[in-house]
């Protein structure tokens, strides 16, 4: 313990207006000496996992005991390649702590990020692509735009993104009260399907039908078991499963959001009178006449495909018991400026009137 003045930080969510008294006890006891630290960050490349340019599944908000969570990183890891996923973005509350260590669990075929999950007491949002041991500050609230955009700098700065979390989330501070224009994405599910992914995914919504671009990602949020890693997860498009490609991905839109690595998707739009030129999710279309959308499902057995407009659902499709259909609807861009697809399962959760499987970002239809 280095000798001098020490500091304890709480972080009450709520106070009452009187104040509250309270006592901190600090025990230190002599011990064995530990051993000496040794910096052991992951690598930056998982090697057996990666396929060039294709579509690569993550789970970028987690937690281990680095934080709150209750799984080990070791555990995280099994986790992550019992799922089926590429890649996974370290999360922990406020601390960098877990970025120092992740070369001691790393494998070939799981590519490990950094980030932290600002924790703030106006929402949270994780800071995905951090270098090793960047800590991002959080004692600010939504009253301080200026703090908040001095922190989303930061982040810019160094090649990273900012993910507006759980934004409907009904737990204390945990709703995003800071300004959507400054975040490059928005986690519209969070954990299993309830009715607060209904309310974010409104609220996204909401953003793209008054022209504001902002990219949908889905993440686990898993701190311990039975929370399921992987549920849900991104699907996105990149060069390589390297960081970077990763992270442009997303930030373009390049992804669709699955709730298990045994659900299959895919997007297209065609212009009909322009040799079938095509654009796929997050991308744009320049289209003056008819448009084909064509959406593959597979692994998803039961469920509706619902193809989504500014207007609102614009076309259902039935998917077979056998799992796998493909659906064709055509539309124009003076009809739909955007189109993005669902594929729900009529399952009621204990808040909703069914369950999500999948949902992509939109395919954008210019004139």
């Amino acid at each position: 313990i280095t000798p001098g003045t020490w500091h304890v930080l709480l972080g009450p969510y709520t106070v009452s207006p009187l104040g509250m008294n309270y006592e901190v006890d600090v025990t230190l006891r002599f011990g064995p000496a530990g051993q000496p630290f040794q910096l052991s960050p992951a690598p930056t490349s998982a090697p057996a996992r990666r396929r060039g340019r294709d579509w690569y599944r993550g789970d970028g908000h987690l937690h281990t005991v680095h934080s709150d969570g209750k799984r080990t990183p070791a555990e995280l890891v099994a986790a992550a390649r019992a799922a089926g996923l590429d890649f996974i973005v370290s999360t922990e509350h406020n601390n960098p702590s877990a970025s120092l260590q992740w070369g001691q669990h790393a494998t070939d075929d799981l590519l490990i990020l950094n980030g932290e999950e600002v924790t703030t007491r106006s929402g949270h949002w994780p800071a995905w692509n951090l270098p090793v041991g960047r800590w991002i500050d959080w004692r600010y609230r939504d009253c301080q735009p200026a703090e908040f955009r001095r922190f989303v700098d930061e982040v810019h700065s160094v090649g990273g993104l900012v993910v507006a979390a759980h934004p409907h989330s009904p737990c204390v501070g945990c709703s995003f009260g800071f300004r959507y224009d400054l975040v490059d994405a928005i986690e519209v599910w969070n954990g299993p399907w309830s009715l607060d992914d209904e309310l974010s995914l409104a609220t996204w919504d909401r953003l793209l039908r008054a022209g504001r671009w902002l990219p949908a990602v889905g993440n686990s949020d898993a701190h311990s078991e039975p929370q399921v890693v992987g549920l849900p997860h991104n699907v996105v498009y990149a060069q390589d499963l390297l960081g970077p490609f990763l992270f442009d991905g997303l930030k373009a839109g390049r992804n669709w959001i699955a709730e298990s690595s045994g659900v299959r998707l895919s997007m297209a739009a065609y212009s009909v009178y322009a040799d079938k030129q095509s654009a796929g999710i997050g991308e744009r279309l320049p289209a003056q006449g008819p448009v084909e959308v064509v959406v593959e499902v597979g692994g998803a057995p039961g469920t509706t495909v619902r193809l989504v407009t500014p207007l609102g659902p614009a076309h259902l499709a039935e998917v077979p018991d056998s799992g796998a259909a493909v659906v064709r609807w055509t539309t124009s861009a003076v009809e739909s400026a955007w189109v993005r697809a669902e594929v729900r399962r009529p399952v009621p959760t204990s808040t909703t009137l069914d369950t999500m499987v999948a949902l992509t970002n939109p395919i954008f239809l210019t004139r």
